[in-house]
């Protein structure tokens, strides 16, 4: 039986666009990487509602990955050891665990997210739980969670 080229040429589209490109600089994920110049992680912290909505590049090493999807990176600036998420669409773009201590560069829009007093006990809770599933104790303390969270909703990274 034979295969119509179009079928052929649709299926090579497809697994074009799932897999990542692996560029002269890096790893291609999703859209890459288009913004020439990176934003400081420090200055997305400390003036967050500046960035709200634009869309942003931040360099630095990776130093979080979700472990189970792959959905998230942290980047973390090597030289103050603040960092930001980067959170994908889920099965859009899937970071390997394997990324881990790599140098990165990602781009998206940055967003500024208010908390309720729900989402923030669901957190503590989710944080909690992830915490006993590493061994330690349930009830142990983890670190205060703020009223707003700081995430770049991501279009695409390179990972060196």
């Amino acid at each position: 039986m034979r295969t119509h080229p179009i079928a052929t040429l649709l299926t090579l589209a497809i697994v074009a666009l799932a897999v990542p490109v692996l560029a002269a600089d890096g790893t291609v994920y999703g859209d890459g990487v288009t913004l020439e110049k990176a934003t400081p992680i420090t200055e997305l912290l400390e003036n967050p509602a500046a960035y709200d909505g634009k869309t942003i590049r931040v360099d630095g090493v990776i130093t979080g990955v979700c472990k189970k999807r792959g959905c998230w990176v942290q980047i973390t600036d090597p030289d103050t050891g603040k960092g930001v998420r980067i959170k994908v669409e889920d099965g859009v773009i899937v970071f390997p665990l394997e990324s881990m201590g790599h140098p990165a560069s990602a781009q998206g829009t940055f967003r500024v997210i208010h908390l309720t007093a729900e989402q923030k006990q669901k957190i503590a809770e989710h944080r909690a739980k992830e915490h006993a599933a590493e061994g330690g104790h349930e009830a142990c303390e983890s670190e205060p969670i703020g009223d707003t969270v700081v995430v770049i909703q991501g279009t695409g990274a390179i990972i060196r």
